[in-house]
């Protein structure tokens, strides 16, 4: 069966692992959850796959231009994404709205730094973690969804190591 894969990745904050790079090669998408910190980022995932992005608390200069929200749709799910959130047992306002208005049958979230699954309203909640060195959390990490023709939806979580090894 052939899958559909999409990278997901938040809260780089201007950094852009080259191992995550190699990873999310052969992806048919990648979703950036907001935080970028900088274009460079957009622009390396650009050169991996095409990017959906949404803007974070900490995006500024051209980012500052992205959306809040966005949505994409493979294989008939949709998936929506928005950087500042809450939690699966807490959906903020934001969330709780556009998971009402848009119906998506996954929504990628992002700023809390913490990989987290759950569901809200229906929809598979997917915190990718925090990819970059800035924060408070203790590894970095991504994941993959692999969506298959008929709207099977499968997700590895990936492990970058360290937030930082400066200490």
């Amino acid at each position: 069966m052939d899958y559909s894969t999409i990278g997901l990745i938040s809260d780089t904050h201007g950094y852009l692992d080259p191992e995550l790079v190699e990873i999310f090669e052969g992806v048919d998408h990648i979703i950036h959850a907001g935080d970028i910190g900088s274009d460079e980022v957009l622009e390396e995932l650009r050169e991996v796959a095409p990017v959906t992005a949404v803007r974070g608390n900490i995006d500024g200069g051209e980012l500052r231009f992205l959306p809040l929200e966005a949505m994409l749709e493979v294989n008939g799910v949709r998936i929506a994404s928005l950087h500042i959130a809450g939690s699966p047992k807490r959906p903020r306002k934001a969330a709780r709205e556009l998971l009402a208005r848009e119906r998506p049958d996954i929504l990628v979230v992002g700023h809390s730094h913490i990989f987290v699954v759950g569901r809200v309203q229906g929809a598979l909640w997917v915190n990718p973690g925090a990819a970059g060195r800035q924060g408070f959390h203790h590894e970095r990490t991504a994941a993959r969804l692999h969506i298959s023709p008929s709207g099977e939806v499968k997700m590895d979580r990936i492990v970058l190591g360290p937030r930082s090894t400066l200490g």
